[in-house]
């Protein structure tokens, strides 16, 4: 599949903004299954500085700087992104996954020495007790790690709801695991930390999913959005993705833009303004087969 990728965001605030710093995760990254053919950042007003580069998990940066009064901020990304369709491994591929943790501590492969960075804490995700027991229930011992997973990212799909209004980005795994409820965020970051609690590396994953309009009905101008899911480490098999929010294995429908511990390492835009006092947000996403 090709995808046309059109992601604008705008910032309007209540007085002109003096001074503002910030750091776009925009474009698409190369993997072995996707690449990225077009791409072109649109920041009005037009920065005084910008710069790109790549940051310690691959992603592509843009930093820029705007050092002048405007009452406005508009950053517009566009890209075109063909996703290559790959046969997904079996359920019974990977081995246990209670022997995997062994294969991971002992192993001098450079693939395994890097994965295991993403069985630790990070700022967003805690290794915590409760965290692993609520992931036990599907890792019984000897069963294999695919499956595991997979039962583990259904049970996620099956009992929570999908609430918009429930969390924020800061709403802590553990608040959504008590309530049952939460967004691909929350459902992608509970995954990873309950993994990470019984010692599997599992890293967040941010970019697009297509999305489909009801029987009958023309897709809606602006109504797609990022979306998060989970990859898991498997030694021998590399990184292999699992979207919760959906009970499905991301396949040529769901385009990956960045990948870090948790969300703060992929934010689409992040950065400082001074002045401007509040502001509002507006968000539109198109993603569109090509």
């Amino acid at each position: 599949m090709r995808y046309r990728i059109r992601h604008r965001t705008t910032y309007r605030y209540d007085t002109p903004a003096n001074l503002c710093h910030n750091e776009a995760r925009l474009r698409p990254v190369d993997l072995p299954g996707q690449r990225c053919l077009k791409w072109k950042l649109s920041i009005d007003p037009q920065p005084e500085f910008h710069r790109n580069r790549r940051d310690s998990f691959g992603n592509h940066i843009d930093y820029f700087s705007i050092q002048r009064p405007h009452p406005e901020l508009v950053i517009t990304a566009e890209s075109e992104v063909e996703v290559l369709s790959a046969g997904q491994l079996p359920l019974e591929a990977g081995g246990p996954w209670d022997r995997l943790l062994e294969q991971l501590r002992t192993s001098k492969d450079p693939a395994s020495l890097d994965a295991r960075a993403f069985a630790l804490s990070s700022p967003l995700i805690p290794v915590l007790p409760e965290l692993a027991e609520f992931a036990r229930a599907d890792f019984t011992p000897g069963r294999c790690v695919l499956e595991a997973v997979s039962a583990f990212n259904a049970r996620i799909f099956h009992e929570f709801k999908f609430d918009p209004d429930f969390t924020t980005v800061a709403t802590p795994v553990l608040e959504v695991l008590q309530n049952r409820r939460g967004v691909c965020q929350d459902f992608a970051q509970l995954m990873i930390a309950s993994l990470r609690s019984i010692g599997l590396p599992a890293r967040y994953v941010s970019g697009y999913l297509e999305t489909l309009p009801p029987p009958g009905k023309a897709k809606l101008v602006g109504a797609d959005a990022s979306h998060a899911w989970v990859s898991v480490f498997v030694p021998g098999q590399g990184w292999l993705d699992f979207d919760p929010t959906n009970n499905v294995r991301p396949g040529e429908r769901h385009i990956t833009v960045a990948t870090g511990r948790d969300y703060r390492d992929v934010s689409p835009l992040r950065g400082v303004t001074v002045g401007g006092l509040s502001h509002t947000l507006k968000v539109s996403v198109d993603v569109t087969p090509i």
